[in-house]
C-alpha cells in the first residue's frame, strides 16, 4: 500500500513538472475570413457615405446633419414642441415611405401602414429605431440610411437589394411619454 502511494506520488510529481505549451487556434482561416469581412465592411462604408454626400449635394433644398450611427437626416417640416424627443419606453406612432437613393419609390405610406412601437424595446429594423429618436411629433424628415441599418446583406428578397443604402423619409404621428 505504502508503496502504492509513493508510485503514485513520484508520478504526478514528474508530470507536474512537464511545461504546458499553450494551444494554437486550429484554424487560422477563420481569423483570416473575419479580418477581410471587417475590411470590406468598412470599404462598403466608405462607398455608401461617399454616396450620401453625393446625394446632399445635388438635394439643395435640405440641410443635411451626420449622426454617430453614421446616418444623416433633414427636417422637411417641423414639429412645434422641439424639446420633446422619443426616448426609451416612450409609445411612438409614425408613418413613413422608402426610396432609393436617387428617389425612386419602393414602398409607400399606405404599402408600409402606420407603426406603433416602444422606443428601443421592440424588434424593428435598426434604421427606424433610431431614426425616430431624433423626431418631435409632427415633424418630417429625410434620412439617408447605410445598408447595415436597413436590410443588410440580404435586402429583403422583393425590392430592395442587397446592401442597398436607403431614403426614409419619417413622420412622427404621435408621441407617448413614459413618464
Amino acid at each position: 500500500m505504502i508503496r502504492m502511494l509513493m508510485l503514485m506520488s513520484l508520478i504526478t510529481l514528474a508530470l507536474g513538472c512537464v511545461k504546458l505549451e499553450p494551444r494554437r487556434p486550429v484554424n487560422k482561416q477563420k481569423q483570416i475570413f473575419l479580418k477581410e469581412s471587417a475590411k470590406r465592411n468598412k470599404n462598403k462604408l466608405a462607398i455608401e457615405q461617399e454616396l450620401f454626400k453625393q446625394v446632399i449635394t445635388n438635394d439643395k433644398k435640405l440641410e443635411y446633419n451626420a449622426t454617430p450611427q453614421g446616418f444623416w437626416y433633414a427636417y422637411k417640416q417641423r414639429g412645434e414642441n422641439q424639446y420633446l424627443k422619443p426616448v426609451k419606453g416612450d409609445r411612438v406612432t409614425f408613418s413613413y415611405r422608402i426610396e432609393d437613393l436617387n428617389q425612386n419609390l419602393l414602398y409607400d405610406e399606405e404599402q408600409l401602414g402606420i407603426v406603433s412601437f416602444h422606443v428601443d424595446q421592440e424588434d424593428l429594423i435598426p434604421a427606424l429605431r433610431e431614426g425616430v429618436k431624433y423626431l418631435t411629433p409632427g415633424d418630417i424628415a429625410v434620412f439617408l440610411f447605410p445598408s447595415y441599418l436597413c436590410f443588410g446583406y440580404q435586402g429583403d428578397g422583393e425590392k430592395i437589394g442587397v446592401n442597398q443604402p436607403l431614403r426614409f423619409t419619417i413622420e412622427l404621428l404621435k408621441l407617448k411619454k413614459l413618464n
